[in-house]
């Protein structure tokens, strides 16, 4: 999922990263970062559209985002990760936004497999790189990962449902009215509550959050909210890799603090909570940067 919300109030003392995203400015998301370039990569669900910036021959950073989501939510968090020396790539999910002609043979659905194998060839295509999976992409970068642990240099989860099985049973507030929803009115109550801002975001962000579903499928949206409802536990598994994890969440995400905390745990992953909601990359990119890159330097120390 990616909707967006208020942006952060000023955490951590004399934090520079909070103070700059304290005065984050209002954006038009639809305007790329300047040097910004855009393809189409034939994966095997159909073309999908990508958008990479920086230099090709620093270190590889994959961005994916969430149902419902698209490339673009990274445009304040690719710059930041430009500038610390890294090449940042992003692509929208089949059936999503620009790849909204991507999927299964219809009559078909999005599956895990589906979505995981396009993980898995742009992976391959670029070689291994630094993963970030936000929210229902941290589902299919887990996935990925313990097939493929080749293809991954850290693995940093943002905002992912922090519990396998029925991921939306802890869920603030609506976790318990999920037991009764299908995949088809769970995506309609969660595409509800972006198009009337639930979150109120900025105008602007409203504004291009909306017109994406002009393009996004609305049966790729119904299948992931129901896949998010079988989520396969490996979390053993990802622990045993020994893979550099970060965990990434705001104090007010859809899932309370301590279900992330103890995700974490599970993993073997690092822990970082920020003073906002469902989308950090979006209203804490330097602060999620900062922790982002430590985890890279980490795996590029070993």
């Amino acid at each position: 999922m990616s909707i967006g919300e208020r942006r952060p109030g000023v955490t951590g003392g004399d934090d520079e990263a909070a103070r700059l995203d304290a005065v984050l400015p209002e954006i038009d998301w639809s305007i790329a970062p300047v040097g910004a370039t855009f393809s189409r990569f034939r994966a095997p669900s159909g073309e999908l559209a990508v958008v990479a910036l920086g230099d090709p021959r620093d270190p590889r950073v994959v961005l994916v985002p969430g149902a419902t989501g698209s490339k673009e939510d990274f445009y304040l968090l690719a710059p930041i990760l430009v500038a610390a020396g890294y090449y940042v790539q992003s692509y929208d999910l089949a059936g999503q936004y620009e790849s909204a002609d991507a999927g299964p043979a219809r009559p078909g659905h999005y599956t895990y497999d589906l979505l995981v194998a396009d993980l898995v060839a742009f992976l391959r295509d670029g070689g291994p790189a630094h993963v970030l999976g936000y929210s229902f992409a941290g589902i299919l970068a887990e996935l990925a990962l313990v097939d493929h642990p080749e293809l991954f240099r850290t693995l940093t989860l943002l905002t992912s449902p922090p519990e396998p099985g029925q991921a939306f049973r802890g869920m603030r507030v609506i976790g318990w009215l999920s037991w009764f929803l299908n995949g088809r009115q769970g995506a309609g109550l969660m595409i509800w509550g972006i198009v009337t801002n639930k979150n109120k975001v900025g105008p602007a962000r409203l504004t291009f959050v909306r017109s994406r579903f002009a393009l996004t499928r609305r049966s790729s949206v119904d299948d992931i909210v129901g896949l998010m409802k079988h989520v396969p536990d490996v979390r053993a598994r990802i622990a045993g890799i020994g893979l550099p994890v970060l965990v990434a969440t705001g104090d007010h995400d859809l899932w309370p603090t301590h279900l992330h905390a103890a995700n974490a745990t599970a993993l073997g992953a690092r822990l970082a909570v920020y003073s906002t909601g469902h989308s950090p990359c979006e209203t804490a990119p330097n602060q999620l940067a900062r922790d982002m890159i430590a985890l890279f330097r980490e795996s590029e120390s070993r």
